[in-house]
């Protein structure tokens, strides 16, 4: 089983008092001071290196979307997938800002992207429609997480030291808001969303295809990995693998919106210890993403409204990490700039 890697403590420690001797009131930069204790933590280096960011993006169709649950065509996931390998989306915008390696991975687009340059991983052409029946068998699953362990190997091999997952996948929101409503709880009304924009009509519907697929599964015991294959997709599971693996080799992930917090969830439910190596980035215009962030008692960074995928919103995020980690080293003690410190 995979397991994660501990968190170094002592590290940390030193890194909150080196906070407490900076030429700064204590506390006074908020939640930047925590985040530079949580980088040394995982680092194990009271001063940690600034974060090199790697951005996968994983694709896959969902059976799901012959139920109309989405505005946009299962076509569009091919026709995107090409669009990442041409550099036209906004997550290749955004990893050409950070220079942060970007790479693309196919672990189960239903429509031929044989010929892209990107990695080539197709478990299958796509999951099957979760409404009707199982999405993933377990033997696709694990091909599927270990698709994402993989890249996340490749992520950290290239020297990440932050990993972000994106998705790509016409239907997905509706598995994942099948999933977080069975991991959390929540009620269908309050997780399902419009994903890409459905209408009134759309909505509905797409609460009435999540309820039938909890439905069906609502009597069985499930474990995180089975949850995830009744109700997940291929570029979820994967994406539950990358963050898996990332947590094992002692990698933090930053967590994007609601699609990821669905795969951290699964991920969590197979390794309660991963919750130590994620962060939540952005809160998403997704309703249901509140909910998903409270089960991973995860609070998001930032508010922008976004609701977009690809791993953007985690993206956007990374410029405040590294001002964070950048204050935290190269701020001036009290004693180094000869001011006095806080009166006893």
């Amino acid at each position: 089983m995979n397991s994660s890697k501990p968190l170094d403590l002592s590290a940390r420690n030193a890194a909150r008092a080196r906070q407490a001797t900076l030429t700064k009131p204590p506390g006074s930069l908020g939640q930047l001071e925590d985040l530079a204790c949580r980088f040394a933590a995982w680092q194990g280096r009271a001063k940690p290196e600034a974060p090199r960011p790697a951005i996968t993006v994983f694709a896959g169709d969902h059976g799901v979307t012959v139920e109309g649950v989405s505005a946009f065509p299962s076509a569009v996931t091919t026709e995107m997938v090409r669009n990442f390998a041409n550099g036209g989306a906004a997550i290749c915008v955004l990893a050409r800002a950070l220079d942060a390696r970007l790479e693309v991975v196919d672990a189960g687009v239903a429509g031929d992207v044989s010929a892209l340059p990107i990695v080539h991983a197709k478990v299958r052409a796509g999951s099957r429609n979760l409404a009707k029946e199982t999405a993933m068998s377990a033997e696709e699953t694990s091909a599927a997480l270990e698709v994402g362990r993989a890249a996340a190997r490749r992520a950290v091999e290239a020297g990440a030291n932050l990993l972000i997952a994106g998705d790509m996948g016409i239907g997905n929101t509706t598995a994942s808001a099948a999933l977080i409503c069975r991991l959390t709880g929540a009620s269908p009304e309050l997780v399902v969303g419009r994903g890409t924009g459905i209408d009134d009509i759309g909505l509905a519907n797409k609460l009435r295809v999540v309820k039938t697929a909890l439905a069906r599964v609502a009597w069985e015991n499930l474990s995180g990995q089975d949850t995830l294959a009744e109700l997940g997709g291929l570029e979820i599971a994967a994406m539950a693998g990358f963050y898996l693996e990332g947590a094992r080799l002692g990698v933090p992930s930053l967590i994007d919106g609601f699609i990821a917090s669905a795969a951290a969830l699964c991920a969590k439910s197979m390794e309660p210890s991963l919750h130590d190596w994620l962060l939540a980035s952005h809160r998403s215009a997704e309703p249901g993403h509140d909910h998903a962030l409270a089960a991973l008692q995860l609070p998001a960074l930032v508010d922008l409204g976004m609701r977009l995928g690809e791993g953007s919103g985690a993206a956007v995020c990374v410029p405040l990490l590294q001002l964070a980690v950048r204050l935290h080293n190269e701020m001036a003690t009290f004693e180094e700039a000869g001011i006095s410190g806080k009166s006893a």
